[in-house]
C-alpha cells in the first residue's frame, strides 16, 4: 500500500488536528504527572502499570545491544522509552505532536544528565515526517490508538518503506465495551473529550497488514491489561 485516497489522507490529519490541541493544550499537565512517580489515584495507578509493561515489552522485543541503531520513537510522550533506547546505545530521534510534552521530556533528560541522553533528538511534529530519515527500528506506543485501521496502515505503510529492521507498535484490541464507547464518542461528541480510541479486531488487523505490507511478517503480538489501561502490542519484521 503505497498510496492513500485523498480521504483517507484528510481523515488522518483531521484526527491529527485534534490529537495534538488535546495532549498539548488540555491533558499536558494530567499526562505529565502520570508518566512521573507522583501519586495519582487508582484509576491512573493501573493505567500508569499497565503503561510501564508495555513500554518494558517493546523494549524486550527491540535487540539488548542497540549500539550504532537508529531508532524513531513515534509518538514519544514525555520520552521514557526514548531514554531507556538511548542507554542502550541507540541514536533516538523522539518524535511528538505536542510541543508540551516533548519539553517535559526534554527537561526530564536533562535532570538525569546522563552522556546517553546526547543521543535523543527530541522534536515536536508529525511522525510520519518523511524528512525524519531512516531508520532500523520504529516503536510507536499507544500513538495510533486514535487512528481508524485504513489511516494507521497509510502510516505503517510510510514507516515501513524507511525501515530497515522491525515496526513495533499498539493497537486497542477490539472488544464489545471498546466499541460501544467508541460509537457513543461518534454519537455524543464533546469539546474537551480525550480523541476517541479506535477498537480494532487483531484477526482483521492482520489480514490488512498482510495485503497492505507483504514483504513483512507478523512475529510477536501480545496484550497488557492493567486496570483501565488494555493495549495490544505486535512486531512486524521483513520478511
Amino acid at each position: 500500500m503505497h498510496t492513500a485516497t485523498t480521504g483517507t489522507a484528510s481523515s488522518y490529519l483531521q484526527r491529527r488536528e485534534r490529537i495534538e490541541t488535546y495532549f498539548d493544550r488540555t491533558a499536558a499537565q494530567a499526562w505529565e504527572q502520570l508518566t512521573s512517580t507522583a501519586p495519582v489515584g487508582r484509576v491512573r495507578a493501573t493505567v500508569r502499570a499497565g503503561r510501564d509493561r508495555m513500554r518494558s515489552l517493546l523494549l524486550a522485543w527491540l535487540p539488548a545491544d542497540l549500539e550504532g541503531a537508529r531508532i524513531l520513537d513515534a509518538g514519544c510522550g514525555t520520552g521514557a522509552f526514548a531514554m531507556e533506547a538511548a542507554r542502550r546505545g541507540a541514536a533516538v530521534v523522539a518524535i511528538d505532536l505536542s510541543p508540551a510534552l516533548v519539553d517535559v521530556a526534554r527537561r526530564r533528560a536533562a535532570e538525569h544528565a546522563e552522556p546517553a541522553f546526547a543521543r535523543i533528538d527530541f522534536r515536536s511534529g508529525d511522525m510520519t515526517d518523511p524528512a525524519l530519515g531512516g531508520f532500523d527500528h520504529v516503536v510507536a506506543m499507544d500513538s495510533l490508538i486514535h487512528y481508524e485501521r485504513a489511516d494507521a496502515l497509510r502510516v505503517l505503510d510510510g514507516w515501513a518503506q524507511r525501515t530497515r529492521g522491525s515496526l513495533l507498535f499498539t493497537f486497542a484490541p477490539s472488544s464489545p465495551l471498546l466499541r460501544t464507547m467508541h460509537l457513543a464518542g461518534k454519537l455524543f461528541p464533546r469539546g474537551d473529550r480525550s480523541p476517541a480510541i479506535v477498537p480494532l479486531a487483531e484477526r482483521g488487523l492482520r489480514r490488512a497488514l498482510h495485503d497492505a505490507l507483504p514483504a513483512w511478517q507478523a512475529t510477536r503480538c501480545e496484550r497488557v491489561a492493567s486496570g483501565f489501561y488494555t493495549s495490544q502490542a505486535l512486531q512486524l519484521q521483513r520478511g
